[in-house]
């Protein structure tokens, strides 16, 4: 069933949203907030964007600010080229939150972006900033992820792979130019997920992480996210939610509600 046409006031809600994401650079505010008690700052998917989290903005409380991260090689960066290295990624994500104001943050990254907001994470606490709290969403803990050579894959294997996970809407999956101009994206975000390491000697980081897990994510095993715990002396907890591998699409307003708790906001 094709999804219904948004209406009047959607449209003129999606067009601020859209107005506001048109800055350049690295981190895009997605909510108006002058002075916020606190900023969720969300990383993507390999191939997500920064509106990926637009519709979080009406789950984030009043004093709260909701900002993504917006990769190069996608949205209105989408003529820049790609980065396929996950500390590059975060360097300059890091060096951005590091211009804005102080102020606390929370991090949410989401299967590729759980890798660079972890390592965000740590230029951050080495610049004294560290979070108040690091969430990761569909992901193994670093360094642990299994098919490290689905980005060399065939054209036709690598884009049927990666719609069987629900993240390529049916009308894109079966668009042969849009595939064409997404393949390079794609597989420069899964090169750098799969050739990622992390940093050796890193000392963990004193925040707690709090770990989101989609029931039946075919590309992460429940029972090995209890490895994220060692990248910190802080509290570790696991929620599983229903959705896959994609479950951040269900359920937001419950999933901003536990991300901001985690921060004690």
């Amino acid at each position: 069933m094709e999804a219904d046409e948004p209406t009047a006031d959607e449209s003129d809600q999606r067009g601020g949203l859209m107005s506001r994401i048109r800055e350049r650079g690295w981190v895009r505010s997605l909510t108006d907030v002058d002075r916020p008690g606190v900023r969720v700052v969300c990383f993507p998917h390999s191939g997500g964007s920064a509106i990926a989290f637009g519709t979080w903005s009406a789950a984030v409380p009043h004093g709260a600010a909701l900002m993504a991260v917006q990769y190069p090689g996608r949205g209105d960066r989408f003529a820049e080229p790609p980065v396929d290295d996950v500390a590059a990624m975060a360097g300059c994500a890091s060096a951005e939150l590091l211009r804005l104001p102080p102020g606390d943050r929370i991090l949410f990254g989401h299967s590729l972006g759980a890798l660079v907001a972890y390592e965000t994470a740590l230029l951050l606490r080495d610049a004294g900033e560290e979070p108040l709290a690091l969430c990761v969403s569909a992901a193994l803990p670093p360094g642990q992820m299994r098919d490290r050579d689905i980005h060399r894959a065939p054209d036709d294997e690598f884009w049927s792979k990666l719609c069987a996970l629900g993240g390529i809407e049916p009308g894109v999956a079966d668009h042969a130019e849009l595939r064409e101009l997404l393949l390079p994206t794609l597989r420069s975000d899964l090169r750098a997920h799969a050739t990622y390491e992390p940093r050796p000697g890193a000392r963990p980081l004193s925040c707690p992480v709090r770990c989101y897990h989609g029931a039946g994510d075919p590309l992460v095993e429940e029972e090995r996210l209890a490895g994220w715990a060692g990248v910190t002396s802080g509290g570790f907890g696991l929620t599983v939610r229903p959705g896959g591998h994609f479950h951040v699409a269900t359920g937001t307003a419950e999933l901003v509600a536990d991300v901001l708790a985690q921060g004690g906001k």
